[in-house]
């Protein structure tokens, strides 16, 4: 048998284990699915009593990570959908719509009837058909405890300029799954990878589906060549000619009982449409041949991380921001969080670290002269062709617990200058000490409109602790002088519940400060004059099935009600009152 003949073999050898393994994955996975759609079904139900579209002004939506984040094709505005928060105990899931307005630098809350359901690590793509279109699939839901998962395969489209919510419901599309990259090319919604995965198996995806925007229908697409292994968390981006392409991404695979082995992958791809049906783009899926072939980019590209954050930029170019890297200890995992920036020139093949020039200074300008100017072009045009690595920062910060948290952060080199005088360089240092970029982190949110880059929340974490943020930063992708801070967060602020924590512990709480003491003794006085207020009966078998099912749901109630500054104690006290007259009025 030739060399063809056995990579044939192996190839159909591959694809059978992992038919095998999915179908071992989904069997495993449907008793806690059908756990999780009778919560999800009660959410929807809950949902679906509003009836009007509400929009409002709010404050910048809480912190959250594996959200998505659209340019309006149309109008100056950023569109932010679902996400996931974990506070040390809890995971809770969204299904919000928030706008934020680029030029009053304002947000607000768009409250639409029927929404699809609670997610995170969905895809989004936004379009300028029918004035402007904002199309959603897959993605997952977690239990509150985190311990199972149920992933969509559903597609959604808002419709931006009536505010309306509607689902697709199309057959042959992709199994469910969260992780995967979906963009729009050439009037398709473009599927690649994912994964799926259940309290014990899991299993990564490599498959290709389109989505026709026309007809409305999925097709699942066989291209030939050797195409990228399965992954989660890549980075994909569409050719003007209607390619694809494919970078990096993370999977796993269980080596032995109970023992995982992680793969961060470096490797690029290219998707090539190859032509037919082009006079009809109805016939254009059917028709069209793809093919993969490996790609081989000059320049400097990413270190190896995953948990990255991708947008397509000005100028033929996508983007790669921030994201970890895992060292593997005996016991633990730590992490090498980055908030660098790494471009992929579409058109040369070539990678290269976004570099920071520093706001331009007038004073310094007219010291120096025209010659000195010269000079600075001549460095400049050195620095894209001879790009300089990060530098890595090392910084102490001290929680308000006396918690020493350790945050590497990656900042950017210049290139070597030539000599300055003292006070030149003293100038410099200043302008280069006020300098502010977002902290290191994975899983953010990303959108570019009119050239300019958006950075919103993500997560790093410090020790067996995981900093949520909801901060949002801005850089000219054109100029690339300086980040700007639209929204700050201080993350030492944000509370953090241990899992050995429990109510009883929480009793106890503030017994040994005296502010703490008096604070927490007057909660507990307010808390029982409203266990007063409210007197009732012991609560029955099906009032606390229902509190389990929704309780998450009445937690973001009160939450949204009690302000971001509520104690977590306390916020769950009102969302168990407010869940048990709900239900005691019902029956």
């Amino acid at each position: 048998m030739g060399k063809k003949g056995k990579r044939e073999k192996k190839g159909k050898g591959a694809e059978k284990t992992a038919a095998k393994m999915e179908k071992k994955v989904s069997r495993r996975a449907r008793k806690e699915e059908e756990d999780l759609e009778a919560l999800i079904a009660e959410f929807q139900s809950l949902d679906a009593k509003k009836t009007q579209v509400n929009e409002s002004s709010c404050p910048p939506p809480s912190p959250r990570l594996n959200g998505s984040l659209s340019a309006h094709p149309e109008k100056d505005e950023l569109i932010l959908f679902g996400g996931e928060y974990f506070n040390g105990q809890k995971t809770y899931l969204y299904n919000e719509l928030y706008v934020y307005n680029i030029r009053k630098n304002s947000w607000s809350k768009v409250e639409i009837p029927n929404p699809p359901p609670r997610r995170c690590a969905h895809q989004a793509a936004a379009v300028p058909t029918g004035g402007g279109q904002l199309w959603v699939f897959g993605g997952e839901f977690a239990s509150p405890n985190g311990e199972q998962f149920y992933h969509y395969k559903d597609l959604w489209v808002l419709h931006l300029a009536t505010k309306t919510w509607e689902q697709i419901k199309a057959s042959g599309g992709p199994s469910g799954r969260s992780g995967h990259r979906m963009v729009a090319c050439k009037r398709q919604l473009i599927v690649f990878g994912g994964f799926h995965e259940s309290a014990r198996d899991y299993i990564y995806y490599n498959d290709v589906y389109a989505f026709s925007l026309d007809s409305f229908t999925w097709s699942k697409l066989a291209p030939s060549g050797i195409g990228p292994a399965p992954r989660s968390g890549c980075q994909m981006a569409a050719t003007p000619e209607g390619n694809i392409i494919i970078y990096g991404g993370y999977s796993k695979q269980r080596i032995k009982k109970d023992v995982d082995k992680g793969t961060l992958h470096t490797d690029m791809f290219l998707l090539k449409s190859e032509g037919g049906g082009k006079e009809d783009p109805k016939l254009q899926l059917q028709l069209n041949k793809w093919a993969w072939s490996r790609l081989n980019p000059s320049g400097v590209k990413p270190t190896p991380r995953s948990g990255f954050s991708v947008a397509t930029g000005p100028n033929n170019r996508s983007l790669l921001f921030g994201g970890v890297h895992d060292e593997e200890e005996e016991e633990s995992i730590e992490g090498d969080f980055f908030n660098d920036i790494y471009f992929y020139d579409i058109g040369k093949n070539r990678w290269f670290p976004g570099q920071l020039k520093g706001p331009k200074s007038e004073k310094k300008k007219r010291r120096r002269g025209r010659q000195a100017e010269a000079e600075d072009a001549g460095d400049e045009e050195m620095e894209k062709q001879l790009p300089q690595g990060p530098v890595e920062v090392v910084k102490e910060v001290v929680a308000e617990d006396g918690t020493v948290m350790t945050i590497k952060q990656v900042i950017s080199r210049p290139a070597e200058e030539k000599e300055k005088s003292e006070s030149e360089e003293e100038e410099e240092d200043g302008a280069l000490g006020q300098q502010v970029e977002p902290c290191p982190r994975s899983n953010a949110m990303l959108a570019v409109k009119h050239g300019v880059l958006y950075v919103y929340g993500g997560m790093f974490e410090v020790g067996d602790r995981q900093f949520t943020l909801s901060d949002l930063y801005s850089i000219d992708l054109q100029k690339m002088e300086e980040w700007k801070v639209l929204v700050e967060m201080d993350p030492k602020t944000q509370e953090w519940l241990e899992e050995s924590e429990s109510d009883d512990e929480d009793d106890t709480e503030g017994a040994e400060g005296g502010e703490e003491e008096e604070e927490t003794s007057e909660e507990e006085s307010e808390d029982e004059e409203g266990e007063e207020q409210h007197p009732s009966v012991q609560p029955d078998e099906k009032h606390v099935d229902y509190l389990s099912r929704t309780e998450q749901y009445w937690i973001e109630l009160a939450h949204s009600n009690m302000g971001p500054d509520a104690k977590e104690k306390k916020v769950v006290k009102v969302a168990h009152a407010m869940a048990k007259t709900f239900y005691e009025d019902s029956v």
